[in-house]
C-alpha cells in the first residue's frame, strides 16, 4: 500500500492503495468516475482515454503510481468546459454518437488533438483519432463533428 496524491478534475485526491492497480479500475471502482470505459483492456481502443498532464493516455495501461503528483482530467471534468460543450454540440449535430461506448474517449482524443492543432485537416483528424476505435459510426461523422467544432469554436483551442 502507498499514498498516491494527484489532482483529479481540479480536486486534490489522496488514496492509500496498491500502486500497481490499473488507474482505470481506480477511477471506476474507487472514485466512481465511470466515463472512461474498458473496451479492450490492452490500450488499443481508446475507450478509457484520459488526459494526464494535458496528454492523452489510455488509463487501462496506467498503474496508479504513475499519477502520483500529476494532473488528471477525465470526461467528467472535461464536460464542465466550454470546449466540451462545443464538441458535444458538433457530435450531436453531425450524428457522431451512436452506442456511446467510444464517445468519452473520442471526446478526450479530440480535445488533445485540437489543443495541439486547432485547425486540423481531415487527415490530421484521422491521425489524431488513430488510437480510438468505433464500431458504430464509420468515423466519417466523428471527423465531420471535430471539423465543425474546430471551425465553430475558433479561438477556443
Amino acid at each position: 500500500m502507498a499514498d498516491i496524491t494527484f489532482t483529479l478534475n481540479g480536486e486534490r485526491i489522496t488514496l492509500r492503495e496498491e500502486p500497481n492497480l490499473r488507474f482505470l479500475d481506480v477511477l471506476r471502482e474507487k472514485l466512481n468516475h465511470t466515463g472512461a470505459k474498458e473496451g479492450c483492456g490492452e490500450g488499443e481502443c481508446g475507450a478509457c482515454a484520459i488526459l494526464l498532464d494535458g496528454h492523452i493516455v489510455n488509463s487501462c495501461l496506467l498503474p496508479l503510481a504513475s499519477v502520483d503528483g500529476r494532473d488528471v482530467v477525465t470526461i467528467e471534468g472535461y464536460r464542465m468546459t466550454e470546449r466540451y460543450q462545443m464538441l458535444e454540440k458538433a457530435f450531436i449535430e453531425e450524428g457522431a454518437v451512436q452506442c456511446g461506448i467510444c464517445t468519452p474517449g473520442m471526446m478526450i482524443a479530440a480535445e488533445s488533438m485540437l489543443r495541439e492543432n486547432p485547425d486540423p485537416t481531415d487527415e490530421e483528424i484521422r491521425h489524431g483519432l488513430a488510437g480510438n476505435l468505433c464500431r458504430c459510426t464509420g468515423y466519417n461523422m466523428i471527423i465531420a463533428a471535430i471539423r465543425r467544432a474546430a471551425k465553430e469554436g475558433e479561438g477556443l483551442w
